[in-house]
């Protein structure tokens, strides 16, 4: 079941969701926090944030509308308090950032640049670009490769680079390419796309900013073309599918499309065991399938219909004269 991240080892490929573990303390309550293939934070900012007015949650059909406002404590008191927690403990850490301007983005890895525990950085690029009338940076490739190129500068070279993009744009692909060509050592998707409900009895829009990111099982189809999409054009690249993960099954789709690992979120606010269970079902999905290794798996969906997994082709030629 180990996995790589670009040259990160992680033991399993289930990895908790920007902004829905916090920074592992709720979670460790309830299992050991090792048993992650690693951590994700919340997006961690450069000031405190108190976060949007509330009512900024509401439940949809097939998932969950949210308008958090990456709420949190800000850059120092991350330093001084949730990091060293998880670097005491040798829990992989992916840490995620989030900034309104390229040079808050630096900042944040100027400062974490040297900060003992941070297995990668994941790079939140759905954030208002406070200098371009805010325009989200993940919506336009150029503006991406900015923050992308400029953290990328700044951050150690043995701590990958993830670009975290989102559904809501014309070309997944052409963003995801002008990411790794600005130096991202892998690519996580998808954030939240945007959604809206209207409260039928108050006659308001639900979430006091009135749209909000959603997730849980009703985007799961729109990670997985968007997986697919990318898998497609940058096969070499490590690939983090998110949205929508609830069970082994679904876990098991991302990583035939084309991840390497699987984010888990809305699944953990129901479920505090989620990543447990689906790492479990996937482990016992690929056994049943005849895989022996997760690698084995990663992808196959692009080969040709009726053509073996990797490892048996291997078999194959090594047993042929």
């Amino acid at each position: 079941m180990r996995t790589f991240l670009a040259h990160v080892e992680l033991a399993n490929p289930i990895t908790t969701a920007a902004g829905c573990a916090s920074s592992g303390r709720e979670l460790a309550q309830f299992f050991d926090l090792h048993r992650l293939g690693a951590l994700t934070t919340r997006s961690i900012t450069m000031a405190p944030r108190a976060g949007r007015p509330t009512p900024r949650m509401a439940e949809t059909p097939s998932g969950m509308l949210n308008a958090v406002g990456l709420q949190g404590p800000g850059i120092e008191a991350f330093l001084e308090r949730e990091l060293p927690w998880l670097a005491q403990r040798g829990i992989k850490t992916i840490v995620s950032i989030g900034g309104g301007t390229v040079a808050e983005y630096s900042e944040l890895a100027r400062r974490l640049a040297d900060a003992p525990g941070v297995t990668a950085l994941e790079v939140n690029l759905s954030c208002p670009n406070m200098e371009d009338r805010g325009r989200v940076f993940a919506r336009e490739g150029s503006a991406a490769a900015e923050v992308i190129a400029s953290v990328r500068s700044i951050m150690r070279y043995d701590v990958p680079v993830v670009a975290k993009l989102a559904p809501d744009v014309a070309d997944i692909v052409s963003v995801a390419r002008a990411c790794v060509d600005a130096g991202a050592d892998a690519l996580s998707m998808i954030n939240n796309p945007l959604g809206m409900a209207i409260d039928t009895e108050a006659l308001r829009p639900s979430l006091a900013a009135v749209t909000g990111g959603l997730s849980g099982p009703a985007i799961l189809p729109l990670a997985v073309r968007c997986v697919w999409q990318v898998h497609a054009a940058l096969p070499g690249v490590p690939l983090i599918g998110v949205g929508g993960v609830m069970t082994g099954r679904d876990a098991f789709q991302l990583v035939l499309a084309g991840a390497c690992a699987v984010g888990v979120g809305t699944a953990l606010f129901h479920d505090p065991y989620a990543c447990l269970r689906i790492e479990r079902e996937l482990e016992e999905l690929l056994r049943a399938r005849g895989f022996q290794r997760l690698a084995d798996a990663v992808g196959l969906a692009h080969r040709p219909p009726g053509s073996a997994p990797r490892h048996l082709l291997v078999d194959t030629e090594e047993s042929t004269p």
